[in-house]
């Protein structure tokens, strides 16, 4: 029997001393910046070069490592310490956005560096976004100069798409907020901003990241009004991006309004009531009472679900539009609104097939219910109907109106022989 131990398995193979050094330069920052710096000392202010020197760089450092250090040297010269200052240890250049000079056509020249960077290194596009969202938290700690070409330079970026408009969200950052330090930038953001596209296009990149109707963030909660908005950025010269706000202001409260229209209707709430409420809304939102007629047509037709049949359809039309004839009484006090009901209704039962047939009887029971007076109904079967259907529309308001010009010259000569 063989007494001896069985000798464990060892491993074999050699084994490789890492220096300190060598980590040291692979994973330091510090050595990062120090290239960086070092190649930008050699470029100078020349910011093609600068360009050149960048995109010759990534293939020997490590940017996707390195990405917020490399954008903290483009933008404020060196590393920043949480906060927004500079790091106090470590090497320091000029060829940045905060040492340059404060004026569009630098900024926008600088925009083309990050361009050309990040078209050339895709991979940095997250670390870009995710280090102007940091700076822009870091508004304090810069100087309103630094301040005011970050602005620019981050409207156009927004421009030209190397940003989205997502990045806007750091600056409802409360502090920032409740000092002005926020509504101040947004000044400087926009008007670069609009300068490089317009107000539409600017509406539309902010709309894709449900950004439209935000803005009046910008300033604290007892200053969200319309009234503020429009009047600090029409008297920084933003009227275009005020008005704006205020559009979108209308917009929303238009369609809260129509929402709780509906909502009132389906739970049957008393006619005085709804009547009160919509006044309300008009005199707080400013909305006109014309505008206020097609929320509520829209809301009345809404409330039913309509008979397919045609020949059915306008009996039952008739009787739900004289259930509610008290309420679109109440908000066809002007001519201009009586039209805009006209319309409404002409481009109603162009769009519903089924109530092509049922137009003049909605009009004369209408007519009946003191909805609409002779005059609009006259001036819109002169002038003032719109395409849909006009031939149809108008060949069965023939007679009608035909009756009402002749009840008109009647009253008239009536009115003559009592003088």
């Amino acid at each position: 029997m063989n007494n001896q131990k069985q000798q464990k398995p060892t491993l074999s193979g050699q084994r490789f001393k890492t220096r300190k050094r060598d980590e040291k330069e692979r994973f330091d920052p510090t050595q990062f910046q120090d290239c960086i710096i070092q190649g930008l000392s050699e470029t100078g202010t020349d910011l093609e070069a600068v360009a050149k020197f960048l995109d010759a760089s990534g293939a020997k450092l490590d940017y996707r490592r390195y990405a917020e250090t490399l954008f903290d040297i483009l933008v404020a010269g060196g590393m920043l310490a949480p906060g927004g200052t500079l790091a106090d240890d470590m090497m320091r250049t000029d060829v940045c956005v905060f040492a340059a000079q404060e004026d569009l056509e630098t900024m926008q020249a600088f925009a083309q560096v990050f361009n050309k960077l990040i078209r050339r290194y895709k991979y940095l596009e997250k670390g870009f976004e995710d280090e102007v969202k940091k700076l822009l938290l870091f508004l304090k700690g810069f100087s309103e100069s630094e301040r005011n070409k970050l602005a620019m330079l981050t409207g156009v970026l927004l421009a030209n798409g190397t940003l989205n408009a997502s990045i806007l969200n750091s600056l409802y950052n409360e502090n920032l907020v409740k000092e002005g330090v926020s509504a101040a930038f947004a000044v400087k953001l926009f008007k670069s901003w609009i300068n490089e596209k317009d107000i539409n296009a600017v509406a539309s990149s902010l709309r894709r990241v449900s950004m439209d109707n935000r803005l009046m963030e910008l300033f604290p909660a007892n200053k969200q009004s319309v009234e503020h908005f429009t009047k600090y950025f029409t008297e920084a010269g933003l009227k275009e991006l005020s008005e704006y706000v205020r559009n979108q202001q209308t917009i929303g409260a238009r369609k809260e309004l129509q929402k709780e229209l509906q909502e009132q209707m389906s739970r049957g709430d008393p006619f005085k009531d709804i009547i009160l409420y919509v006044k309300e809304e008009m005199k707080k939102n400013n909305i006109p009472e014309p505008v206020v007629i097609g929320l509520i047509w829209s809301s009345v037709m809404s409330t039913v679900e309509w008979n397919k049949k045609e020949e059915l359809v306008a009996e039952q039309a008739i009787k739900h539009l004289k259930q509610y004839s008290p309420l679109l009484a109440a908000f066809t006090t002007q001519g201009q609104s009586e039209l805009t009901l006209l319309l409404k209704i002409q481009e109603y039962c162009y769009d519903n097939i089924h109530f092509m047939k049922a137009f003049q009887k909605i009009v004369v029971l209408f007519y009946k219910a003191e909805v609409l007076s002779e005059e609009p109904i006259l001036k819109w079967y002169k002038d003032a109907h719109v395409a849909k259907g006009k031939s149809v529309f108008l060949e069965q308001m023939k007679k009608f109106v035909e009756w009402l010009k002749n009840a008109e010259e009647e009253s008239e000569s009536e009115a003559e022989e009592g003088d």
